[in-house]
């Protein structure tokens, strides 16, 4: 009868060594399972980010200016822009017309009088040029 008592008391103990082991399997997997769905939202949402950057960056690089047809223009009429790129006036002159800018032809001239120049049919005109005022003199519109 002790004996009896004693493995009852031993298969009990086991029983209860079992259910604790497959309870910390289960919250083993479990954790393991919440680690593999954070690395993927992790991961997705990495790959979300970066289709974003991408976006933004082809945005950026291929989407036409504001000022694209009147810098177009301006080039097909003959006008040229001189002046150097250290020229506060001349960077201003370039900003006005921003992604536009490179249909101008503009042209690096060392020694200028005052910076930037326009020739616009042979005749010069110095200094910074509102967008009126290289329309009225080219026939350009902005």
């Amino acid at each position: 009868m002790w004996l009896n008592l004693k493995m009852k008391h031993v298969q009990k103990h086991n029983k209860e060594v079992e259910e604790e082991n497959k309870q910390r399997e289960e919250n083993f997997n479990l954790e393991k399972k919440k680690k593999s769905q954070k690395k993927n939202k992790i991961i997705v949402l990495s790959v979300v980010v970066l289709l974003v950057l991408v976006a933004v960056i082809a945005y950026a690089l291929f989407s036409s200016g504001k000022y694209d047809n009147f810098a177009k223009c301006l080039t097909e009429k003959g006008a040229i822009m001189y002046g150097e790129d250290w020229c506060q006036y001349t960077q201003g002159q370039k900003a006005m017309f921003g992604k536009s800018f490179k249909y101008i032809n503009y042209e690096i001239k060392p020694g200028l009088r005052l910076r930037p120049t326009w020739v616009i049919n042979n005749n010069t005109y110095e200094k910074v040029q509102s967008f009126q005022r290289l329309s009225a003199l080219t026939g350009c519109r902005y």
